[in-house]
Formats: structure tokens, sequence, C-alpha cells
């Protein structure tokens, strides 16, 4: 079973490979040299949320022009 390294060094696990291992989106890999050259890939048994925090999700939709200063005057309650 074999891959092709993209020209960033990615590569893609085979389903199978993935399937064995029990590699979902999130899940955290290592790969492990060992003494005759080559290497071991194992799951860390982390998951890495893939989810965006919710103020990046939030980013550049705002739709009123506000200065900051109106945005602070707002939120001290000055109108």
């Amino acid at each position: 079973m074999g891959t092709i390294v993209t020209s960033k060094g990615q590569v893609t696990i085979p389903k199978a490979v993935r399937d064995r291992l029990g590699i979902k989106p999130g899940t955290e890999v290592q790969f492990e040299p060992t003494e005759d050259g080559r290497f071991l890939l194992t799951t860390a048994g982390r998951k890495r949320s893939l989810k965006k925090s919710p103020f990046a999700r939030l980013r550049g939709t705002a739709t009123v022009k506000m200065s900051t200063e109106e945005i602070m005057a707002l939120t001290r309650g000055e109108s």
C-alpha cells in the first residue's frame, strides 16, 4: 500500500490504515523511528478540536460601521 507526497510534504493515509488504527479527523498521530530505519505510525490517543473558536467564526461579520469610541460609549452605557 503506497501514497504520494504532495509539494507541501503531505500524504493521505490510506482508508484501510485509518480504519485499522481508528484514525478520524482530529486524531493526533505520531511517527516513531525504529532501529532498522523505518518509521512506525501510531495514534497518540488524543483528538484535537477542528472547530474554530466562537470569535474566529464571527470575525469579519459585522454589519454596522462604528468607531472604537462609539462602541466603547455603548459598552459604558453612554448614548
